[in-house]
């Protein structure tokens, strides 16, 4: 009796590990990211004083995102002195989206973008100069970047 049981407990252990075998198509059954790339040129010579429009291109599957969920600029001074508060980017067609910024100061600024277009998120940031910098500021860019501490905005 023994013997059966034991045939028949390793038949059933076969059957079930053959069922758990990887199907070829296992992998198109999940759905497939599609990242959401954000293209964007800072101005080289920034005046203080000067009004920049940012620009920035969002695309998706090589394709241009003209109805993202959200697209918000943040520019922001490096010492902390300066927050220009979030905005909402507006869109100016085949997949851009733009922001007018009014530079008070000279220094080292940081432009951060915040862009979502279905379950996609993308968040770069650049650095860039207006006018000139101080000697505190021209250190900070010998050190490099700061480690990155967390995000300070909101969040969606």
């Amino acid at each position: 009796m023994k013997k059966i049981y034991g045939s028949f407990l390793a038949i059933g252990a076969v059957w079930l590990l053959s069922a758990c075998s990887l199907s070829e198509d296992a992998a198109n059954l999940y759905k497939q990211e599609a990242p959401l790339q954000i293209e964007t040129e800072v101005p080289e010579d920034i005046a203080s004083g000067e009004t920049v429009t940012f620009e920035a291109k969002l695309t998706q599957n090589g394709e241009p995102v003209d109805e993202a969920n959200f697209v918000h600029f943040e520019v922001r001074k490096q010492d902390g002195s300066i927050p220009y508060p979030m905005k909402d980017a507006q869109p100016a067609g085949n997949g851009v989206y733009e922001m007018e910024v009014n530079f008070r100061s000279d220094g080292l600024y940081f432009l951060e973008m915040h862009a979502g277009s279905g379950d996609a998120i993308s968040n770069p940031q650049y650095q860039f100069i207006v006018g000139e910098l101080s000697e505190s500021e021209l250190e900070s860019l010998k050190e490099g970047p700061a480690p990155d501490a967390g995000s300070s905005g909101a969040h969606h």
